[in-house]
């Protein structure tokens, strides 16, 4: 049996589309082998106009999520090595602010989700069904961007991106996201969420390129429920996609200060 004693892509209910308390998450975790967790809720942010999207953790709350994880990670010590972090999007124009807000709230590391096709206000969600080329090279493009600036610990679901035109350009596309993770040592994450949930990603045409580059490979839980905090019936899954594309699993990843 395939064992995996790490996640570090965990959510809160802060981020309004997960349910549960941290501590659930954490003793679910534990029971089963866990040792070694990062909670990565979406990174907080208001933008220019004062919005704030409606599926990242508030900044009113930002505070809450820090003390509330500290606090946990004090009474599980014996038994759980817990960081705290964020899962946070590339956006070009905004992400300076976004890395020096995330920094300064006491984030002690950063998974890249590329959830958007670009900058707000025009965004677009990533996992909207798309034929078009533009948007398909702008989601490689500020992808293989975010990983150069050395600030990501691996690429949460490389391939969130709902591309159903041109397969032989799919292909060519994100060819580059698995060369930059070749190149650069950062991992790409099959992503459990898509597992369970049965959506497009993990996607196998991506996978196969995967394969094919060499790039490192690591597992995200992506719990957005207690019970997610530990799913056999996924990693049992993600495995056999490891065995079918010979792919370079390299278990838990080394996250990156910022």
């Amino acid at each position: 049996m395939i064992k995996m004693d790490y996640n570090y892509h965990t959510h809160t209910f802060r981020c309004s589309h997960a349910t549960g308390t941290e501590e659930e998450y954490i003793k679910r975790a534990i029971e089963n082998g866990i040792r070694y967790m990062g909670f990565s809720d979406h990174a907080p942010f208001r933008f220019p106009d004062g919005s704030e999207q409606y599926y990242r953790v508030p900044t009113s709350l930002v505070a809450d999520y820090f003390n509330t994880l500290r606090r946990l990670r004090e009474k599980y010590a014996d038994r759980l090595d817990l960081k705290i972090g964020f899962e946070m999007e590339y956006y070009p124009e905004y992400f300076d602010s976004m890395l020096d807000l995330a920094q300064k709230s006491g984030a002690e590391y950063l998974i890249l989700g590329q959830h958007h096709v670009y900058d707000p206000p025009k965004a677009i969600p990533s996992t909207k069904p798309t034929d078009d080329p533009l948007m398909l090279r702008w989601f490689v493009d500020t992808t293989v961007e975010a990983m150069k600036t050395g600030v990501f610990s691996y690429v949460a679901h490389p391939d969130v991106l709902s591309f159903v035109g041109d397969e032989e350009l799919y292909k060519k596309e994100m060819l580059r996201i698995c060369e930059a993770s070749k190149r650069l040592n950062l991992p790409l994450e099959i992503n459990f969420l898509g597992i369970r949930d049965g959506r497009f990603y993990p996607h196998m045409s991506f996978w196969e390129l995967v394969g094919n580059v060499g790039a490192p490979v690591t597992f995200g839980f992506d719990a957005h429920d207690a019970q997610a905090a530990f799913d056999r019936e996924s990693l049992d899954k993600a495995m056999e996609i490891v065995k079918r594309f010979g792919l370079n699993y390299i278990g838990k990843p080394t996250l990156k200060e910022i």
